[in-house]
């Protein structure tokens, strides 16, 4: 098994010049446990029951050379017979301990990978500086850190060691690619997919694992890697992306289409698979989610929609990976089915409905029904930035026999419709782990979601449903159930934030002014925000309600320059404070606004625009 030759290259030579031109013709005769492991550990530590090691593994050999992957990897010590799981960072991101010690604390083994070179560690931690010490070899630097080594190549992300690495969007060959003609052996997707199959191998290896139970899980360009890994490997059990691994759709190059785009992968999906996928996530936008569920080739899967968030998440969200692998790989825990919905366009009163049946074999705590019509128009390329600051209406439903009902009043029919059902179902106990950015979370809910309904506006004409919702100047009333319509990734602080104010209903007038009123227990300093410029209030303690009155001139941005008006603007916030940045010439400004909050959390009422 392990009598490869140290230095026989691990994808021979191209046959006749021709690369590989499909899924089949790159991985089917890819031996993922052939080569040599040949483990380094660079570091290793105890905490709390948990066994913790920086190491790294060989990869694979390339152009001559071989490449290693760095990785923490952990598991509870004395641990026998457990399930593994590989992690896998995303952009910009590290290899982070905490998901290793989190997943420990549960039973699991973790390799958390480093195919960008980053490491935080106790004592490890590997910053983009330490990466650029081990690439200009400065091993007498008293930072010098043993890394993943790409070798000849360069996969490395945030910085590329090359800057002129294009190699994640193209097959351009270049000095640092496999091959010199276009090819997929030059993605840095095909190579980090390959390094992340080789820490299944690992898994198997380890005396304390369980070769046969093996998950993956990753975060938007990890993501992306968890639906490669599961798509190309069948020793995974479960798989769990979040914020990647639906959208990258580009079918502009047959090449890559065939053999790196997602959707060749998701056709080769047979293990179960949660979607993580916030609402307005740029990365692994909701209006895929159908399509790739009618790829995949299994149907076990579920997924779970935070509505207004954009590539972040809450605890009753980023719980949805442990409990899938507490399902398959542990057998502890069973999911309810996905919701079932009945969209009703053609009623009586003009205005489209839904049904939600959800499973009622667990006890529900709420169903919230979520609709849009800033989704993007039909035919249209994505648009980023509206992607990311859409809103979306929270419609109040209602039980009715072993379904819950919702109308959803439309502002256009010239605009489609998205809509999609949340269920919230208790945790009998809470459930800790580590987010998608490792920040731990102790979730005590979670969320189901169901798939997303795509209405075109053809469809809304064709029914009849007629446009029932006004341009308003009132915002926000914060009558019970507001929060519904805004959102934090901090629950415990009470700063929300919301994309009404991107909504054509809610636009300002012109000449008009924001008023809100307030109430706060102690004398405070309360910061509106809009997109990147804020305003800092000054508010007296008491029980009298105050009125605040703001022009686009109080808003200001990092660099004190005042907003000019009202015009496109896509977040509101409120909070205790805010920390603006801007780079200019390089020089990054930054603009401080509010103080530490004082007593209880502030009332509001009334935000709205007024001449």
């Amino acid at each position: 098994m392990n009598s490869h030759n140290a230095l026989t290259e691990t994808w021979p030579p191209l046959s006749a010049g021709i690369p590989p031109q499909s899924f089949e013709e790159i991985w089917t005769d890819f031996a993922p446990r052939t080569e040599l492991l040949e483990v380094e550990i660079l570091q290793q530590w105890e905490e709390d029951g948990v066994v913790l090691k920086v190491l790294r593994y060989r990869i694979g050999v390339f152009k001559g050379r071989r490449a290693m992957m760095a990785a923490v990897y952990g598991y509870p010590k004395g641990g026998k017979k457990l399930p593994g799981l590989v992690q896998i960072h995303g952009g910009g991101q590290y290899a982070h301990y905490n998901a290793c010690l989190t997943n420990a604390k549960r039973g699991y083994a973790t390799i958390s990978i480093s195919w960008g070179g980053r490491i935080d560690a106790p004592a490890y931690r590997v910053t983009p500086d330490e990466v650029k010490l081990f690439w200009a070899g400065k091993t007498d630097d008293p930072k010098y850190k043993v890394i993943t080594d790409w070798g000849m190549l360069d996969a490395y992300h945030h910085p590329n060691r090359n800057k002129e690495n294009s190699n994640w969007g193209n097959l351009s060959p270049a000095a640092w690619t496999l091959d010199d003609i276009a090819s997929p052996r030059n993605s840095n997707w095909l190579l980090c997919t390959l390094g992340a199959r080789r820490a299944l191998t690992f898994l198997e290896q380890q005396a304390e694992v369980d070769g046969d139970k093996l998950g993956v899980y990753g975060h938007s360009m990890g993501g992306k890697l968890t639906v490669m890994v599961a798509g190309a490997d069948d020793r995974i059990k479960a798989a769990a992306p979040s914020c990647g691994g639906i959208s990258d759709l580009d079918k502009s190059n047959e090449l890559l289409r065939n053999t790196i785009r997602d959707t060749v992968y998701l056709q080769h999906i047979s293990c179960p698979i949660i979607f993580l996928s916030p609402a307005n996530d740029f990365h692994g936008r909701i209006d895929d989610l159908p399509a790739a569920v009618d790829e995949i080739q299994t149907s076990d899967w579920r997924i779970t929609s935070s509505a207004h968030h954009n590539h972040q998440d809450t605890a009753e969200y980023e719980v949805a990976t442990q409990l899938w692998m507490d399902q398959h790989l542990k057998g502890t825990f069973t999911f309810p089915q996905t919701p079932q919905t009945e969209l009703a366009l053609e009623t009586t009163n003009k205005v489209p409905s839904i049904a939600v049946k959800p499973d009622t074999s667990v006890a529900i705590l709420y169903v919230d029904v979520y609709y849009t019509q800033q989704g993007q128009m039909d035919g249209q390329e994505d648009d980023r930035d509206n992607t990311m600051n859409r809103f979306w209406h929270h419609a109040v439903t209602t039980k009715e026999g072993d379904a819950w009902k919702a109308e959803m009043p439309v502002s256009s029919t010239d605009k489609s419709l998205w809509v999609y059902a949340n269920v919230v179902y208790p945790l009998d106990e809470p459930v800790t782990g580590a987010g998608y950015y490792y920040r731990p979370y102790t979730a005590t809910t979670f969320n189901l979601s169901s798939l997303v309904h795509l209405v075109s506006a053809e469809e809304l004409q064709a029914a009849g449903i007629k446009a029932m919702l006004k341009p308003s100047p009132l915002i926000e009333t914060f009558a019970s159930g507001w929060e519904k319509e805004w959102f934090t990734y901090r629950p415990v602080d009470w700063a929300r934030t919301m994309h009404k104010v991107y909504d054509p209903q809610w636009a300002a007038p012109q000449g008009a002014k924001l008023v809100l009123e307030v109430r706060c227990e102690q004398s405070n300093k309360l910061v509106v925000r809009l997109d990147e410029f804020a305003a800092e209030v000054s508010l007296k303690g008491g029980l009298k309600w105050q009125t605040v009155v703001l022009s686009a001139a109080n808003f200001r941005n990092a660099l004190d320059e005042a907003m000019e008006d009202w015009t496109e603007i896509k977040t509101l916030r409120l909070s205790a404070r805010e920390h603006l940045q801007q780079t200019v010439n390089e020089e990054q400004m930054v603009g401080e606004f509010g103080a530490q909050w004082k007593g209880a959390d502030p009332e509001f009422r009334n935000l709205q625009w007024k001449r």
